[in-house]
């Protein structure tokens, strides 16, 4: 049957031509032929140039997202295993894959899905209309890659409980697919060991992204004295512990989150050095301040301030605030690492904030270095929504 057809207004579609995946409601001029939401369809631009094909949801701002730009490239199982069998060779060859994000949407090429790989369990977020119908079948066809490499996959946790499938007119769900299993699963990053509860953990249970920043702090922690802010289930915390930092200090609003962490601190054998506190993070830092408490090292993770333009001055404020008050914190000549995991707070901007934090509390600093996310979460360029975690590690000096 003859595939629809979305034709872009004169001058639109300028994402898409720099290499984006996505096409915009307003970006459309005509719809022509028959479909249903989810369908595979192809985008013209306005002179009737092939620009791709992709599924469509009228019900969503992003009305399609771009599968392939090859013309006559059927969306097929096929189609599918290359896409499957690419994404995992490329983790292969740049992270560790004991626990390693294996698809990461549009920067994989597979618009709108995640897959997780927690040790032997796969945790699958699907955001989608469209890829939502392929989800069951890329599944097994990444069960079937792992398993070509001896990895066999015990259970598999559908994580599709996030606020944007409303965006698509989707409801939110988690829940098996296929046997039920023990969903907590334990794993083990840069020798630190984990419990990690697929069904019950923020997102798909752990933040994966943050893998190698957790490494990049553990030589600054030696013999400190760290407070890890946002901590969720004690990460820095605990790599900060396991460096041999004199003391660590891990505070979280989540009662879950403190409860896991503590029991991870257990499980490192860190429980005499490592604590975690359950407070408001912009409570507990003035308080400390008042108490005229000093850190060698403070870590700042905290969730994503904004998650539209529209709220993007009051995350700023946000910004400003927790960094302007950990740098009263710190020792003359320690450390602030600290992050922003919200793709709407561009690089610049970040830095921008991270310095008027700086300039208004007279403090120096010094930058050790920069870094995103991990390299299983991949960065396409064109597609600025791939690229959202900014890093920092900064050296905190007094006027001098």
């Amino acid at each position: 049957m003859e595939k629809a057809i979305v034709k872009l207004k004169k001058g639109e579609g300028r994402t898409l031509k720099a290499g984006g995946m996505w096409v915009y409601d307003n970006e459309i001029d005509t719809i022509t032929g028959d479909f249903e939401n989810g369908d595979i369809i192809y985008v013209h631009d306005f002179d009737d140039y092939y620009m791709g094909s992709g599924f469509i949801n009228t019900k969503s701002k992003i009305t399609v997202r771009i599968m392939s730009r090859i013309k006559g490239q059927e969306i097929d199982a096929e189609f599918l295993r290359n896409r499957v069998k690419n994404a995992w060779e490329y983790r292969k060859k740049t992270v560790d894959t004991g626990s390693c994000r294996i698809i990461f949407g549009e920067a994989d090429f597979l618009p709108g899905i995640v897959i997780d790989k927690f040790s032997d369990v796969l945790v699958v977020q699907s955001l989608a209309l469209g890829i939502d119908r392929m989800k069951d079948i890329i599944v097994e066809l990444l069960r079937n890659c792992l398993k070509e490499d001896g990895i066999n996959i015990r259970g598999v946790y559908e994580r599709s409980d996030a606020k944007v499938r409303s965006n698509e007119g989707m409801e939110r769900i988690k829940g098996f697919l296929g046997e039920p299993f023990d969903t907590k699963v334990q794993i083990i990053e840069n020798g630190v060991k984990y419990m990690v509860d697929v069904e019950e953990g923020q997102k798909t249970g752990f933040f994966l992204d943050q893998k190698y920043n957790r490494e990049a702090i553990k030589k600054i922690c030696q013999g400190a004295e760290v407070l890890d802010c946002f901590t969720h289930t004690g990460s820095f915390a605990l790599n900060a512990g396991l460096a041999g930092a004199k003391s660590v200090l891990g505070v979280d609003a989540s009662e879950i989150g403190i409860k896991q962490a503590e029991e991870n601190a257990i499980l490192n054998g860190l429980q005499d050095t490592v604590h975690f506190k359950c407070e408001d993070v912009f409570e507990l830092l003035p308080e400390l301040e008042k108490q005229n408490k000093k850190f060698d090292v403070i870590i700042l993770d905290p969730p994503a301030f904004t998650k539209s333009r529209n709220s993007i001055k009051n995350a700023i404020k946000g910004y400003r605030e927790i960094n302007l008050r950990a740098m009263k914190l710190i020792k003359d000549g320690g450390f602030l690492a600290t992050c922003s995991c919200s793709h709407f707070m561009t690089p610049e901007l970040f830095a921008e904030t991270v310095g008027q934090a700086a300039r208004n509390t007279r403090k120096r600093l010094r930058q050790v270095e920069y870094r995103t996310q991990a390299p299983d979460h991949p960065i396409l360029w064109a597609a600025d929504e791939s690229y959202y975690l900014k890093f920092f590690v900064f050296q905190v000096c007094e006027e001098r």
